[in-house]
């Protein structure tokens, strides 16, 4: 009988942690698939984890911003559950996935933003040859690090609405590399960005969650025509899980991977704000949340 892994759980996923895990997980169920889709700028791997048919997929991916290192592990303790049911054949929420991921897989993205969350989790002596740059912007701001380990918000960085978000940044006195909302000189810049630019164009992705922290709200449209399904598929999800669904609103207005999916794809994508409180939120709201999430999630993996 397969146990969770309550180590895991239980202490917040520093990257060697966070790697055994999936390593872990590899071994335990052979159907799940491990692999690459790039490196952060300090040459960690952005791992990505896919069960089921790869034909088309249902993308869930997390660790974005520094401090929301919490999705990692949500999404991982999720990947996990799925994984036991496969294979026992059992149901989730009295749900089979069986059949579902036999036409449409899973794919995982758990941690977008590898350096920054060690520099969240572990310091600016984490950010190596880039240590003494990190140390000076923490100096300078008593913000927290959400950032790449050059100061790049990765949800600031993607190419929809770029200039309107960059003027808005200026506006709002951010003008350089920051622990947070400095979305790069261009968009893409990035390479944790363009990973996921070139996940995306790879596989047919017909559904993007984008999991971020906090505030239990659901961001589910972005420009003038956002795919109508989106906002049927949002509402589904809001009254399950009791999420409350949000409209972008200034910094948050453009420059998202959400906004980037549904602009470059016209599918449905969603920005899903995870519990509730002060970023980071601490590992004993893992259970309570995933717990809350999980028939959400399930829905999320058939849809």
């Amino acid at each position: 009988m397969h146990k969770i892994h309550a180590d895991f759980y239980t202490s917040p996923p520093t990257y060697k942690h966070y790697v055994d895990k999936l390593m872990e997980l590899k071994n335990e169920f052979p159907f799940v698939q491990l692999f690459s889709i790039g490196q952060s700028v300090l040459g960690r791997q952005i791992f990505a984890l896919s069960i089921g048919n790869m034909k088309q997929v249902t993308l869930m991916a997390g660790a974005f911003h520094a401090q929301e290192w919490l999705t990692t592990t949500l999404l991982v303790r999720y990947l996990e559950r799925v994984c036991l049911a496969v294979r026992e054949k059992s149901k989730i929420c009295g749900t089979s996935l069986n059949q579902s991921l036999s036409q449409k897989g899973l794919l995982f993205v758990p941690m977008v933003n590898p350096d920054g969350v060690c520099i969240a989790l572990e310091g600016a002596e984490s950010a190596g040859k880039y240590a003494p740059f990190v140390t000076q912007i923490q100096l300078s701001s008593q913000r927290s690090w959400q950032a790449n380990v050059r100061g790049v918000d990765l949800n600031h960085n993607y190419d929809a609405g770029f200039r309107q978000l960059r003027e808005i940044e200026i506006q709002s006195g951010i003008t350089g590399p920051s622990p947070r909302q400095y979305g790069g000189q261009y968009p893409h810049s990035e390479p944790e960005t363009m990973a996921m630019v070139r996940l995306c164009l790879r596989h047919n992705i017909s559904t993007a969650y984008a999991f971020h922290s906090q505030g239990e709200e659901i961001f589910y449209e972005y420009g003038e025509n956002p795919p109508a399904k989106g906002y049927y598929m949002a509402k589904l999800l809001s009254h399950v899980s009791g999420y409350t669904l949000v409209k972008n609103d200034g910094l948050y207005s453009h420059g998202g991977f959400k906004d980037y999916f549904i602009e470059r794809f016209d599918r449905p994508g969603f920005t899903i704000e995870i519990g509730k409180g002060e970023n980071p939120l601490p590992i004993t709201d893992l259970e309570d949340i995933y717990e809350r999430l999980l028939e959400s999630m399930v829905i999320m993996s058939v849809l």
